[in-house]
């Protein structure tokens, strides 16, 4: 090549990249979750992704501390409580002491006639008020009665202590009756319930939360032998994503080290040269360049997934330079056959490896479409910088070290497997009857198969929330309406119907934003209940007959009346500085097209942890008002979500097969020689699929993704196998083919190690698949006669 065309090869590179490069500084990358909805989600799918993203649950951080004696934990949660309470980073921090609680407290004392069922007419007829004064009385002579005494002339129908047992009805954490902190059953474990500020998916946010949850934790317990005693744990879907994070960066990088320096030992010993080693990689980065760009114009955003996976498979393009630099080398051979076939067979390679993922554009899930947008760009444009700007920047005298003696002997072993492809028919055969044996459960369709949270950290997020009675907030009801009191009249019309359950036992508990906000409409109401003060008071006078309470006393309870008939209605920015309005901006959402309502349910505490939502919706259903509710199982929902995807990751995976098969019958014009091409590989599938089933491991999408790496790989190795003439390909080549499978074991068979899923599932998929692939190539790609220079080196 002359010096200009080398010159102007490079400039065009460069420029290219720069501009790549540029359109990467202004694209958008995103770990928003609804790139994984389908284009068209149900409602369900939709509300399923913003609880994930926003919701409440996403926001709870939930705390123990444990270890010292019981005075030792209450004082560092007394402490802690104490000093974050002023964190902007949290919208509460709650330990169960009682001053904590007095903002609520004197909140639903002041509007405890807007907000108590209780207050109908029939409830201050006479009558009514008499059966109240008796309740209140009953009340006072029982172990609770030091609590109703002081307010028994302010409230003797007991409104508060039925507002404070309503809003008691769900599970609630034990309570140390030496210091008035939360504790575990057993008394060995404080317990806090934070709730941050950011939701979870804004994982910086997240972490620095729990890092000042830890920071007042180690100021809490000061230092010196009692204090190492003491030890904090957290959990929490916040907790999770941070952790998760840092585990999978954590592996990412030692794993992506030790395998960058086994690739380039290994390179380096193949190729002697640094600056050859270099130029090994540019078309890897071009590559990865392109498929970023690629995604980005076409989908506006990139997803980190997409780019992790897609980058895993630009790994390919480290095979094609390795062919081309063996191939350069030893150039004054004779074999000028060998160099002309091989660049018809790196582009019959390429194209069987895009028309496998062009199958993936056509996934109703973006997220799909992304990773085979990514990886065919990516994998275009980094034959193209293999095929144009490599030899132009190779040096005049590169030589590689020969490996001729390497693929001569590489041969006499490819010849020798030849003689044994049936021991391939029969490994394909017995993989294909075990796959066919545990088809039922060999895939894995629940979403937490990919989570890296080790079950430890399950466990403890099982305890805690147990002991804290913390909603998991599986099962929603959810209610929309134009605006937020349209919403509020929804859900109290669904009100006795979701009562009525609970008295039947198919729910255990159930909360809503009314409990805490009740509609215009049934304030109105209640506060129409309130009789005029002289007349409340000839009725105080009659029901108080015979009573040891007297009407006089009560002189305090008619001046209460008169102002809760004076008191403006009850708004959501009226009860600013409560935890109660944290509660209810957790159960009203507006969504732009209005305001919507969350409905927690609790289980029925059976062990079973389930609700019968067939039988909710039932129920709800036959209110026969306006829009119906939706009732939303959230694990159910994300199980169903990632089984659609995945069964249509599988569905598009065959069909990119097919286009395989097609696009080599095209070329090849021999069904037998395409036969030749996609038995190793299917062969190699077959057998790292049958043995993970053996050993126990349900597939998961990953392991979907590393089966197409196989086949992407691999299908470079079958195509050098396929001669016309059934002859061995040359030792060059043998070798080329042999080194690029070492970089892929070395790349990917490390992740088999990995503790992260979804990265160990690439890993156990694709490092044995790739040996097989090749192994198998040899033994049936070729009917074991030596390539012409072979036998006549022999001869």
């Amino acid at each position: 090549m002359t010096r200009r065309y080398r010159l102007a090869a490079f400039a065009i590179w460069l420029a290219l990249v720069a501009v790549l490069a540029g359109i990467i500084a202004r694209s958008q990358f995103t770990a928003d979750m609804s790139v994984f909805l389908p284009r068209n989600p149900t409602p369900e799918q939709r509300l399923l992704v913003d609880q994930l993203r926003d919701g409440m649950v996403s926001r709870l951080i939930l705390v123990g501390i444990s270890g010292g004696d019981a005075d030792q934990r209450a004082k560092v949660s007394q402490s802690m409580a104490g000093r974050l309470h002023g964190d902007t980073r949290f919208a509460s921090v709650n330990n169960g002491e009682a001053g904590h609680l007095a903002a609520d407290q004197r909140w639903l004392f002041d509007n405890r006639y807007l907000l108590s069922p209780a207050v109908t007419p029939e409830h201050f007829s006479v009558d009514g008020l008499r059966a109240a004064l008796r309740d209140t009385l009953d009340l006072l002579a029982s172990p609770a009665g030091m609590l109703a005494k002081p307010l028994v002339t302010r409230d003797p129908t007991g409104e508060l202590m039925t507002l404070l047992q309503q809003l008691d009805a769900g599970s609630q954490p034990a309570r140390d009756p030496a210091h008035g902190v939360w504790v575990t059953r057993d008394g060995k474990t404080a317990l806090m319930l934070a709730l941050t500020r950011a939701t979870g998916a804004d994982i910086d946010a997240q972490e620095a939360a729990m890092g000042a949850l830890t920071a007042a934790f180690d100021a809490a317990r000061g230092s010196g032998a009692e204090a190492a005693a003491l030890r904090l744990e957290m959990t929490g879907p916040g907790v999770f994503a941070v952790e998760s994070r840092a585990t999978i960066k954590r592996e990412v990088e030692r794993i992506a080290a030790l395998g960058t320096a086994l690739v380039i030992g290994f390179l380096l010993l193949i190729y002697r040269s640094l600056p050859v080693l270099l130029l090994g990689m540019l078309p890897v980065v071009s590559g990865a360049l392109a498929g970023i760009v690629a995604v980005s114009l076409g989908f506006g955003v990139v997803h980190g997934l997409t780019l992790g996976f897609g980058t895993t498979l630009i790994g390919e393009a480290v095979d094609y330079a390795i062919y081309l630099f063996v191939q350069s080398s030893n150039r004054q051979d004779d074999d000028a056959a060998e160099r002309s076939a091989f660049w018809p067979t790196i582009r019959l390679g390429l194209l069987t490896s895009v028309a496998g993922f062009v199958a993936l554009l056509a996934s109703g899930f973006p997220g799909l479409a992304q990773l085979g947008l990514y990886s065919i760009a990516g994998l275009i444009t980094a034959v193209l910088v293999t095929r144009f700007l490599l030899p132009a920047l190779l040096p005049a005298d590169f030589r590689l070290r020969d490996v001729t003696p390497l693929g001569r002997r590489l041969a006499a072993l490819a010849a020798a497997a030849g003689r044994l492809r049936w021991l391939v028919v029969v490994l394909a055969a017995a993989s294909a009857a075990v796959v066919a044996a545990k088809h039922d459960g060999l895939w894995n369709s629940e979403l937490l198969a990919l989570s890296p949270v080790p079950a430890s950290a399950q466990a403890l997020d099982m305890r805690l929330r147990t002991e804290m009675g913390a909603p998991d907030v599986r099962y929603l009801v959810v209610v929309d309406g134009i605006d937020t009191d349209a919403t509020l009249r929804a859900v109290e019309a669904l009100a006795p119907r979701l009562d009525a359950l609970r008295a039947e036992g198919v729910i255990a508990a159930w909360d809503g934003p009314t409990r805490y906000l009740p509609s215009l409409a049934t304030q109105q109401a209640r506060r129409a209940s309130l009789p005029p003060r002289a007349e409340l008071a000839r009725r105080l006078e009659a029901a108080t007959a015979g009573l040891p309470l007297r009407a006089e006393r009560l002189t305090p309870f008619l001046d209460e009346v008169d102002a809760a008939r004076e008191r403006p209605p009850l708004t959501l920015q009226g009860m600013t500085g409560t935890s109660l309005a944290l509660a209810v901006e957790a159960m009203l959402i507006h969504t732009g097209h209005g305001v919507r309502a969350l409905l927690p349910l609790r289980a029925p505490e059976d062990g079973s942890d389930l609700i019968d939502a067939t039988r909710v919706r039932a129920a709800l259903a036959a209110t026969g008002d306006g829009a119906q509710p939706l009732v939303l199982d959230l694990k159910q929902e994300s199980d169903a979500l990632y089984a659609g995807y995945l069964d249509e990751a599988i569905t598009l995976s065959l069909g990119g097969v097919a286009a395989v098969i097609v696009l080599l019958l095209v070329f090849l014009r021999s069904p037998v020689q395409v036969l030749r091409v996609i038995l190793p590989l299917a062969a190699a599938v077959l057998v790292v699929t049958a043995g993970l089933a053996l050993a126990g491991k349900q597939l998961i999408l990953l392991h979907l993704v590393g089966m197409l790496l196989i086949v992407a790989v691999g299908s470079n190795y079958t195509l050098f196998f396929i001669r016309a003439d059934g002859s061995l390909p040359g030792p060059r080549t043998l070798a080329s083919l042999l080194f690029a499978n070492l970089t892929t074991v070395c790349g990917f068979g490390l992740l088999a190690f990995s503790d992260v899923p979804v990265l160990q599932a690439i890993g156990i998929t694709v490092g044995p698949g790739a040996v097989l692939a090749l192994v198998f190539s040899a033994m049936l790609g070729t009917h074991g006669r030596r390539h012409p220079a072979l036998a006549e080196t022999a001869a």
